[in-house]
Order: structure tokens, then sequence, then C-alpha cells
């Protein structure tokens, strides 16, 4: 059985001296034949912060932000060769954990996540987002928090949400080795305080309040802002008043980049968010597989003699 067989990446082209052109990183890949993840050298090396945040020159992005996100190593697997930024979202809680939010979720959930998903790819900058309580208190609480993820998962930043208010946050974090992505507009953890997940910017007041903590943020240092649940002028207002990317969920064509919830693009909730596009129809496809080997087991017709062992 071959690498590809097994599930690796596709070996490139080397040179003499057993490189890979382009130079080469190393992380784990999971070999589907036994479900196991090994050391493998990457064909490429992944792409870099200053990568991404390069991406806007003068105010525009030639070539826009593919962002979506993973929360296992075969997700990650499946997703890296596509996207230029892979998020380990604190949207695991509801979509992995079954949780009513994303506040409940854990510094030792994200850890966890993270390394599978960093274990899984070898070309996207992982992200990990900051979840509930781990970086509001102050800059000193964000930074422990952060390098936790960065140390145990081997992720390229992390994501945290707010405004003007993580700002200092944000600085410091910057000024201490650490990439951030920021998160305005619709902000999930504050589900509590906004009543719930509606669009935002849609009062005068709150549109201002939108531009300006992107603003504040850019100019903290966030290597890029997710601009989420926002009316689309806020969205290109946003984009236009910032130096950083701009990654898009219910937001705007406009903005640099988007991202959404791998889950929800394929299609695994019956519910569809009007900012998401199905792609695909995984939860009938899964529905119907299970189905039907659920009918080969009550007709003892699985497993077959091409899933036993005979005598030799």
């Amino acid at each position: 059985m071959d690498d590809n067989s097994k599930g690796f990446a596709p070996a490139l082209p080397q040179k003499s001296d057993g490189h890979y052109k382009g130079g080469m990183s190393t992380t784990f890949q999971l070999d589907t034949s036994t479900s196991r993840a090994n050391p493998t050298p990457a064909p490429m090396r992944r792409l870099t912060i200053p990568a991404i945040r390069k991406r806007k020159v003068d105010g525009a992005t030639a070539e826009p932000v593919v962002m979506l996100t993973a929360y296992t190593a075969r997700q990650a697997q499946l997703l890296d060769a596509h996207c230029d930024l892979l998020l380990v979202g604190d949207s695991l809680g509801q979509v992995i954990y079954g949780l009513p939010s994303s506040v409940p979720v854990t510094l030792d959930m994200m850890v966890a996540h993270g390394a599978a998903v960093v274990r899984g790819s070898y070309h996207a900058a992982v992200l990990v987002d900051m979840p509930f309580g781990t970086y509001e208190a102050s800059p000193a609480q964000a930074f422990e928090s952060a390098a936790r993820l960065l140390k145990e998962t081997g992720c390229a930043g992390v994501k945290l949400e707010g405004g003007a208010a993580m700002a200092e946050t944000v600085a410091f974090l910057s000024a201490r080795g650490i990439p951030v992505m920021g998160h305005v507009g619709l902000t999930p953890q504050a589900v509590n305080q906004l009543g719930g997940y509606g669009a935002r910017g849609r009062s005068e007041a709150e549109a201002e309040k939108i531009v300006a903590d992107a603003v504040a943020l850019d100019r903290a240092g966030a290597f890029a802002i997710v601009v989420e649940g926002v009316v689309e002028p806020i969205a290109v207002a946003v984009t236009r008043a910032v130096s950083c990317p701009t990654i898009g969920i219910g937001g705007s064509a406009q903005c640099d980049g988007q991202v959404l919830v791998t889950e929800d693009m394929l299609g695994m909730f019956e519910r569809v968010p009007r900012f998401v596009k199905r792609y695909a129809a995984i939860s009938e496809v899964i529905s119907a597989a299970a189905a039907d080997y659920a009918a080969e087991v009550r007709a003892r017709a699985f497993p077959g003699p091409d899933q036993t062992y005979q005598p030799k």
C-alpha cells in the first residue's frame, strides 16, 4: 500500500539533498489505514502570519484569505490544502460537545483540539480561539493563556473577541511575540449581554462603535480582524478603515477574506444561518450510510466474507 492510499499528503519533487523543493516543515499526518498520527515530512512550508498580513496592501487584498474551522486531525487534513487559515474555534462547544453556547468552553478543550488540528495540517496557519474567561481580566492573564495555547498546540496565533476594550491586551500580546486576530460585531462569547445572535450595526451608534472597535484593534497590532454578523455596509466600512485584513462571516464579499464553520458549510445541521451557504449535505450521507449498515447487521449480511478472518 503506497503513501497516498494510506492518506498521507502526496510527495512533491525532491532536490538531490532529499529535501522538498520550496523547503520542508515537519508535522503529523494521519495514516487513515491505522488512524495513527505519524511524524511526516511536509511537502511545503506553512503559511505564516506575516504572509497573511501582507495580503492587504494599501487597503486592497488581491487574493482573499480563505479560512474554515477545524476541530480534529482528520478534518484538518481534508481542509488544509484549500485554506490559508484553519481556525480551531470555540464554536466546538456547540458543534462537538452539544453545549448551548461557546461560553462553557475551557482552555483544556481548546488545547486538545488545537493540537489535533496542528498535527493534521501542514500548509495552513492554525489559529486557536481563546475561550471566555481566559483573557478578559488582564493582559497578563491573556498572555498566560495564549502562551499555553502556543506551547501545547503548536498553533501560529490566537483569536480573541472584543473591540477597544481589548486593544491593550492585543498590544500586550503582540509586543511579546503572540500574533492576535481580533473579532468585532457579533461576538458569540457576549451572547448573554447581546441578548441573542441577531445582526449588529443596525443603529448608527452601534455601527460607529463597531468601526471604532476595529480601528482600535488594528492600531493595537492585530494581524487580522473577524467581522461577524453585521449589516453589509458596516463590514465594508470596517474593511476600508483598517490596514489589516478583515475576515467576514455574515459580513460582505468585500471583506479581505471569509470564514465559515465547516459543519455549517457541509450541511451537518438542519438549521442554516442566513450567512451560510451549504456546499454539501453531509448529514444525509451519514444518515443513509448508518441506515444501510443497520439494515445489513439486522439481516446478518454484515460482516461478510470480505470482512471476516478465515482459517488458513
